[in-house]
C-alpha cells in the first residue's frame, strides 16, 4: 500500500508540475493585435514611352507607400505623398504647373498607377505628349 500511496503522490506532483502552467490565463486566447489606425496606402507607379500602356514597355517603376508614414522608392515620396493627400488621391486632379513651358513635340510617355489608396483600389494610366509634360503635372507624384 505504501508504494501505491508513493506513485499516487508522485504521479500527482508530476502532473501538478506539468499541468499547472497550462490553467488560469494561460490557456485564455491571445488578446489580439489592435488594428492599424491608418488605411493601407501602397502605391506602384512605372513609367514608359508609347501611346498606351498595352504599346509601352516600363521603363521605370517605383514604389510610394504614404500611410503611415512617406517611404519607398520614389525619390521624392514625402512631397508625393502630400500633393496626393492634398488632392485625396485623384490623379487626375494634378494640373499642369503654372509657368511650364514645354515643347509641342509628340514623344508619348505612359504613366500607370497601381495598388491601393487609404484602403480603395486604384488603377490609373495616363498619356502625356511628352517627358515635358508628364514632369509638369503636379510637383513631385510623377517626377521619377
Amino acid at each position: 500500500m505504501r508504494n501505491t500511496a508513493r506513485w499516487a503522490a508522485t504521479i500527482g506532483l508530476t502532473a501538478t508540475a506539468v499541468c499547472g502552467p497550462l490553467t488560469g490565463t494561460a490557456l485564455a486566447a491571445p488578446p489580439t493585435a489592435p488594428t492599424s489606425l491608418y488605411a493601407p496606402t501602397a502605391l506602384v507607379l512605372t513609367v514608359g514611352h508609347g501611346d498606351s500602356a498595352t504599346l509601352a514597355t516600363p521603363e521605370r517603376a517605383v514604389t510610394l507607400t504614404c500611410a503611415p508614414t512617406s517611404s519607398g522608392t520614389h525619390p521624392a515620396a514625402a512631397s508625393a505623398c502630400a500633393e496626393l493627400r492634398s488632392v485625396g488621391g485623384d490623379f487626375d486632379a494634378l494640373t499642369a504647373r503654372s509657368g511650364v513651358q514645354c515643347t509641342k513635340q509628340y514623344d508619348p510617355v505612359v504613366v500607370t498607377v497601381d495598388g491601393v489608396w487609404r484602403g480603395q483600389r486604384v488603377s490609373y494610366e495616363r498619356t502625356f505628349a511628352n517627358e515635358c509634360v508628364k514632369s509638369a503635372h503636379g510637383s513631385s507624384v510623377f517626377t521619377f
